[in-house]
């Protein structure tokens, strides 16, 4: 009898080191440790997978190549695993037609409800729910393709300065090196003065240039070169129109593509006023509102409108009441989760991973399952503390259905309020992957190896504020975007700043968009401090912005810590000084596994193949010629302090930085990543195996380890998603070094013990949508919390010393 556990037996995915554990069905239970410390390798890569792989034992062969697939995982046995439904934390996913509607069915209700029960004008044809979609044929706007927006190249945009000449780069959406030149000698061919300032040549000339749709091919006449041949070439012309939006709609570069974007004006589609449907939808009103204005709505807006809706009397009535019954359900579900400041059209493209996740549990609330194991990846990320009792109310809603709840989780206050805590450690990567305890909490509190009981017991005391004066004002005045209203910033420059507020309450908004891009005018010298949509002072003081995101740091598994951070070229450089290199005449280039010469060719560098299976997921298996060393025989012969180039990568950080700290820039790398905690990553460690919060520190590392070049803006958002309280307190220490060398950090965020240690907040709200966007609070942690408006004030009030003062 299983006794109502799930049992894993010898469980070895990642650093996990053949572990056993027991951890009750139809309970609560929270996953914790430090950063690496192997807890989602046993929630997700080993319990979740195997829940997945049985099911699709069930599956037919066919049906299984339709759906995503994970790897078996690595464990000896799991007894008592119920079915599984996973829900891990997304980044980047979704697109501009994926919808917070889409995501959670709303759409599907509120177009039928106009389907049903609309006012149509007279003698105009029934329309079915597909016509009110702007993602189908039937609904779409035929103008803009149901996207709500067109785009067009600006001329002054693509010259910005017509005192050029063609010649000197007056055309600068044109692309640089060979293919701007060769675009300026065809026009040269073909009878253009390329040396006469644009703003002298003929207006239909100008025009021509900028927005033919003509490709005319010439010869090429190329001036002749001293140093090298020139030959004579057939070359086609193409606009600078054409060229800017061929390479914005093809292109896979996303630094290409932001290029072409500068060069590009977006406004609201003409025929749709960037509703995204056809005029015989938009007709269609209930209650004087059109399907647009209602999609627009924030959330916590949406039950109230529709509950005025329902016609007087017949079956259309009961049709009315029973859509807008479910609306109101749905919606209910949402609002509670904390996110009623989302409308029904916001893409789900523009979502935090959290508020995505939040999305799809808000539908699985709904679904009715029983008897299902619920894997959820950190569901408090991106909530204010006042909205994580309903977070957990809604857990435990789940759990009263009769279902099981493991969640991966950082936020102790959440965890403490579990049935059952797994806790992995001690440590990160090597370091960890052993479960130190499994039982209710207050048995954790008295593991002495166990980072989370100590912080659990208040054993570890919160950061301390430095007591920083306000210095210098970077000021915004007048902002008004998304729900931002009139707001007027000020950002203490030389200080530590978190922007708190509930979620939905414009702080993204604030800092990651507007102050961004005002610091980025700035310094590319585009526009005035006085531009609307609002204005700016003191930017003057800014000599650089850094913006440090939890973007991945490469998209394949060739990038890894050691090329982003450059250590991969001063290690390359340092085997090819080697006396056998050297005899060999092997330069840095035959160390790379990225080229031919020096890697296995088998491979091509990878160290695994991929074997394609039938009607199963695709299997990697080590390569077979080098054994997943990477490189071929010869170039493993070559040996830099005892170690292959495959063995240097295959050292963690803090190993690397005892063999390597000698080598002046490389020590100062390896140093600068073990001081945000990622002494636990191995050199060649795909950068597409790190978590959002790894990724983070990484770019905070490369950072820290250059020289301060004037005073640097650094611009965070979220910076402890998915860090333990542990992991927190070294990226803070780290986030203070900033400021302690003369820069300014401003960061959004939702932890209350790093507002708490902050030098000053600035608190939005005091709700989210339409109830946020004003600034309730500024000051420092102590002034904050005496505000009677802010929802942020109480949680501060607990984190502050009791005498209030900080």
């Amino acid at each position: 009898m299983d006794e109502g556990m799930v049992r894993v037996r010898g469980a070895a995915e990642h650093n996990l080191r053949d572990v056993d554990l027991e951890a009750p069905r139809d309970r609560l239970v929270a996953f914790t440790g430090v950063s690496g410390s192997g807890k989602s390798s046993l929630a997700f890569t080993t319990i979740y997978a195997e829940a997945q792989r049985r099911y699709l034992e069930s599956v037919s062969p066919y049906a299984r190549r339709l759906i995503e697939q994970v790897a078996a995982p690595k464990v000896t046995e799991i007894t008592g695993l119920p079915p599984a439904v996973a829900l891990r934390q997304t980044r980047g996913g979704g697109s501009s037609r994926s919808s917070v509607g889409t995501v959670t069915q709303l759409s599907d209700l509120l177009r039928m409800l106009f389907s049903r029960v609309g006012d149509q004008p007279e003698g105009t044809p029934f329309l079915d729910s597909d016509a009110f979609s702007p993602n189908t044929v039937a609904g779409a706007c035929p103008e803009c393709h149901g996207r709500g927006r067109v785009h067009e190249v600006d001329a002054d945009l693509m010259v910005p300065d017509p005192g050029l000449s063609i010649r000197d780069g007056a055309i600068a959406a044109w692309p640089g090196a060979w293919q701007g030149k060769n675009y300026r000698d065809i026009l040269a061919e073909l009878g253009f003065d390329v040396d006469a300032p644009w703003r002298e040549l003929p207006a239909e000339q100008r025009e021509w240039i900028l927005t033919t749709a003509e490709q005319p091919v010439v010869t090429v006449h190329p001036v002749r070169d001293a140093d090298r041949i020139t030959r004579d070439y057939q070359g086609t012309y193409s606009s600078a129109r054409r060229y800017v939006l061929h390479t914005f709609a093809t292109t896979r570069s996303d630094a290409l593509r932001a290029r072409a974007a500068r060069f590009i004006v977006f406004h609201p589609c003409p025929a749709c006023g960037g509703k995204r449907l056809r005029p015989e939808a938009l007709a269609v009103k209930l209650a004087g509102r059109d399907i647009a204005e209602f999609t627009a709505l924030p959330l916590t807006e949406l039950a109230a409108a529709l509950s005025t809706t329902g016609p007087r009397g017949g079956a259309a009535r009961e049709a009315a009441e029973l859509l807008v019954g479910g609306l109101a359900d749905r919606i209910g579900t949402l609002v509670e989760l904390g996110l009623g400041h989302l409308s029904i059209d916001r893409s789900t493209d523009t979502l935090s991973a959290g508020e995505l996740q939040r999305l799809r549990l808000g539908a699985q609330l709904r679904s009715g399952l029983f008897g299902v194991l619920f894997v959820l990846d950190e569901p408090s990320a991106g909530l204010h503390p006042s909205d994580v009792s309903a977070l957990l109310a809604a857990l435990y809603r789940l759990r009263a259905a009769g279902n099981s709840v493991f969640l991966v989780e950082h936020d102790l206050d959440l965890v403490a309020d579990c049935d059952w805590i797994v806790d992995v450690g001690p440590g990160a990567g090597a370091e960890g992957g052993r479960v130190l305890y499994s039982g209710a909490l207050p048995g954790l509190k008295g593991v002495p190896e166990s980072v989370t009981g100590r912080y659990l017991a208040g054993a570890v005391p919160d950061p301390v504020r430095r007591g920083r004066r306000p210095g210098p004002l970077l000021e915004l005045r007048g902002v008004g975007r998304n729900n931002l209203r009139d707001v007027t910033a000020s950002f203490p420059l030389g200080l530590l700043t978190v922007v708190t507020g509930v979620s939905g309450s414009g702080k993204t908004t604030l800092v990651g968009k507007v102050l961004a891009e005002a610091v980025t005018e700035h310094l590319d010298g585009g526009a005035p401090p006085n531009s609307p949509p609002g204005s700016a002072s003191g930017l003057e003081a800014v000599d650089r912005l850094v913006v440090v995101d939890q973007k991945p740091i490469g998209r394949t598994p060739r990038s890894n810590i050691a090329t982003y951070t450059g250590l991969f070229d001063l290690v390359r450089r340092a085997f090819a000084t080697t006396p056998e290199a050297r005899r060999l005449g092997y330069g840095a280039g035959r160390f790379s596994f990225n080229v031919q010469g020096g890697r296995c060719e088998n491979c091509q560098g990878e160290g695994l193949v991929h074997i394609e299976m039938l009607f199963l997921p695709e299997a990697t298996a080590v390569c077979p010629v080098c054994a997943g060393a990477r490189y071929n025989d010869d170039t493993l012969r070559v040996r830099f302090r005892d170690h292959t180039i495959a063995g240097i990568l295959d050292l963690t950080v803090g190993e690397a930085a005892v063999l390597l700290g000698d080598l002046p820039a490389a020590g100062r790398t390896l140093t600068t990543l073990d001081s945000v905690g990622l002494g636990y990553l191995r050199l060649g460690q795909p950068a597409t195996t790190l978590s959002g919060g790894e990724a983070q520190r990484v770019k905070l590392a490369a950072e820290l380890q250059r020289g301060r070049r004037g005073h640097t803006l650094y611009l965070l958002d979220e910076p402890t998603t998915g860090l333990h309280p542990a992991d927190t307190d070294l990226l803070l220490s780290q986030l203070d070094r900033l400021v302690e060398e003369g820069g300014t950090v401003v960061m959004v965020e939702h932890d209350m013990r790093v507002a708490a240690a902050a030098d000053w907040i600035i608190d939005l709200g005091p709700g989210g949508g339409e109830d946020g966007g004003r600034i309730v609070a500024a000051g420092t942690p102590a002034d904050v919390a005496r505000s009677p408006l802010s929802r942020t004030a109480p949680h501060l009030r607990a984190r502050l010393p009791r005498n209030g003062h900080s």
